[in-house]
């Protein structure tokens, strides 16, 4: 088992209408507290650059900003993308990128899981559907902190860490919506198939339930896990601190 200092760097990568700032609360303290070099960034037109740009980004554009990240750190380094930033990382894995040195998948997007989110949406909530196409802005989606609950968080979480977390959250790029849907599928043959994997999620996730989770996992010729009781934010739970743990443990015993 590995030491701190002997472990890659760890690249978080966050997931749509969000930024690095749902790593920064608590999830990325802990883990540097550990003594993992941890970074967060933000995908282009997130945080406080570019958001006016924001629906024409694409997938691509996202894969390449990671890209950048791992040749500034210029060391080995293991990306951990959630949901849309996880189609991000196993779209990074096709290009082979020097220094890739593992991924964590994180209740990760797969072209299934959208499909099956795009159902839910048609089936549960047809004209916020409707609407947030016609508009091509996918904020419609989040526009209220009992909105975003139901998509990212449980019924546990208190008012006020709801409104914490739902007022920083942004628009989401209708093109890379349109992505993981249709226009940039998934290539497994291209793939980095000898890196390390991990793959996670929660149990009570309605975005990317535990059955997409696990056939992900599958791809990968490993097991998931899944987390009893956590939703969607896995980093943003209250048992935040077990997800964290594991991906601790996981990088120390050398797979990633």
């Amino acid at each position: 088992m590995r030491n701190a200092a002997q472990l890659p760097a760890l690249l978080l990568v966050h997931g749509a209408w969000h930024g690095a700032w749902c790593w920064e609360d608590e999830f990325a303290p802990y883990l540097r507290g550990l003594g993992l070099d941890v970074f967060s960034m933000n995908l282009p037109g997130h945080g406080q650059a570019g958001a006016e740009k924001i629906a024409w980004y694409s997938i691509a554009d996202y894969v390449e900003a990671v890209a950048a990240e791992l040749r500034k750190l210029n060391r080995p380094t293991v990306v951990l993308g959630h949901s849309m930033g996880g189609y991000v990382a196993q779209k990074l894995m096709e290009r082979n990128p020097k220094n890739l040195a593992g991924v964590v998948l994180f209740a990760a997007a797969t072209q299934r899981g959208v499909l099956r989110v795009v159902g839910n949406m048609l089936a549960k909530h047809p004209l916020d559907f409707l609407v947030a196409n016609v508009k091509q802005s996918l904020y419609h989606l989040v526009r209220t902190p009992e909105r975003a609950r139901a998509l990212f968080h449980s019924a546990a979480m208190s008012r006020e860490d709801l409104q914490r977390h739902w007022q920083r959250i942004g628009n989401e790029s209708y093109r890379a919506f349109l992505d993981m849907l249709l226009l940039a599928p998934m290539r497994p043959r291209r793939r980095q198939q000898a890196l390390p994997v991990l793959v996670l999620g929660g149990e009570l996730d309605v975005v990317f339930p535990p059955s997409v989770v696990e056939a992900c996992a599958k791809s990968f010729g490993v097991n998931a896990t899944i987390y009893k009781a956590m939703p969607h934010c896995l980093q943003q739970d209250a048992n935040w601190r077990q997800v964290a743990n594991d991906v601790f443990a996981w990088m120390q015993r050398g797979d990633g």
